[in-house]
């Protein structure tokens, strides 16, 4: 496999999308309420616990469970953590994209993935469970919440 370069312009794209997920995330979360499909609030506790446990991988840390049980207050408060590292992470000046980070999977099984590879994951991971969030907000007969990122970005909502 070849070496892949990371250079100032990708880590502006990695911190836009991280803004971008954020946004998506704090969106879908309106969209749900006690009352909405478990599915849909075990999927979202879920971003938030997938998130974290990344951020923990990142620094060297080991967490707690993928699917934890989280009620939507508990959900808000873990997003907004999460906002707040991604922050961090990302401001602290080189966040060594290219940095190889070692970590266990869900399955044990050990791995090495760089922390931009582990970025783009996180917000291609995170996408991908909004989207069957939304799937199940609509079959419960609600609109979900609208969280395109070309939406976001002629809204003005991230730049």
């Amino acid at each position: 496999m070849r070496p892949i370069g990371y250079d100032f312009y990708m880590l502006d794209d990695l911190q836009r999308w991280l803004r971008y997920d954020s946004w998506a995330n704090r969106e879908t979360l309106k969209s749900l309420s006690p009352g909405s499909p478990t599915s849909a609030l075990k999927r979202m506790a879920h971003i938030a616990a997938a998130e974290g446990l990344w951020l923990d991988r990142i620094a060297g840390k080991t967490t707690g469970a993928v699917w934890p049980d989280l009620d939507v207050e508990r959900i808000s408060e873990a997003l907004a953590s999460l906002e707040r590292r991604w922050r961090e992470l990302m401001q602290s000046g080189n966040p060594g994209l290219e940095r190889q980070v070692h970590y266990k999977n869900s399955k044990g099984e050990p791995w090495a993935s760089s922390v931009a590879d582990i970025i783009q994951h996180v917000v291609f991971h995170s996408a991908h469970h909004r989207g069957q969030i939304a799937s199940d907000v609509r079959a419960a007969g609600k609109e979900p919440a609208y969280t395109d990122f070309i939406h976001a970005v002629r809204n003005g909502f991230i730049d």
